[in-house]
């Protein structure tokens, strides 16, 4: 992808894979916008890589409006990449100890803004991207990376709502990515495995220890950097389209 003038947003972009792709992105020359709701962390971040272009907006991905608040901002920018990292990853069984049911609104939220706060980001970027004038002798105009997660196949206990919006990931993908096709935007998904992400790192030792047993190889937490080059290489790889690429270590993750 020819980098020049070449504008990128990240969303969830203050931590973890989001944060290490956007570091990784201004290190290979975009421009990156964040759209996260940590507005302190996010203005902190802005901040420290302002010499290479980074910038910050206060964006809740469940809402049209925010959303396209951030975009006005960005008009006169090619925006070339969306990498969508945004999302919660709550823990809670159908029925609980003693048998009560899990709140409908606790599931609606989570398939709200893993699954529907990134397709409202991807389709109002997609309309952007069409706009722009192609890049490549192939009419590229944009490219859309969504994140899933293994759970989207293998889903533990307690992982319902999770596992349920990462399978939609998963499976929007290609028809998403037949949908922009006439217009030269690629759509892919990544779905890592255990990464070493802040919350996983804040656990004990033998609980790290524990999760990494069941990667093949090597036997160790994913890194965030390792995201972050996969993002790179879909990016200068125009043949990649319609995918969804486990990152995992060959991990199937076990019930519990």
């Amino acid at each position: 992808m020819n980098l020049s003038s070449s504008f990128a947003i990240v969303t969830g972009g203050c931590s973890g894979l989001g944060h290490a792709t956007a570091k990784a992105l201004i290190e290979s020359g975009w421009e990156v916008c964040i759209f996260d709701l940590n507005q302190e962390n996010g203005q902190n971040i802005a901040e420290d890589l302002s010499q290479h272009s980074c910038f910050f907006e206060y964006v809740d991905v469940t809402s049209s409006s925010s959303v396209e608040s951030a975009l006005a901002k960005f008009q006169q920018k090619n925006i070339r990449l969306l990498v969508n990292c945004a999302g919660v990853a709550p823990a809670k069984r159908t029925l609980n100890r003693d048998g009560e049911a899990m709140p409908l609104a606790d599931f609606a939220s989570v398939i709200n803004i893993n699954l529907v706060g990134s397709f409202n980001v991807a389709r109002l970027v997609a309309a952007a991207m069409a706009k722009n004038t192609s890049f490549n002798d192939d009419g590229g105009r944009g490219l859309i990376i969504n994140t899933a997660s293994v759970a989207g196949y293998e889903g533990q206990i307690g992982q319902t709502a999770y596992a349920a919006s990462k399978a939609g990931l998963i499976g929007l993908s290609l028809p998403l990515a037949r949908d922009l096709a006439p217009v030269g935007i690629r759509v892919n998904t990544i779905a890592p495995g255990i990464m070493a992400t802040p919350m996983l790192l804040a656990m004990p030792d033998s609980v790290q220890s524990a999760l990494a047993s069941n990667v093949q190889h090597p036997r160790r937490l994913g890194l965030p950097e390792e995201f972050a080059k996969l993002v790179l290489h879909i990016a200068d790889n125009a043949y990649i389209n319609g995918e969804t690429i486990r990152l995992d270590g060959g991990l199937r993750m076990p019930p519990k």
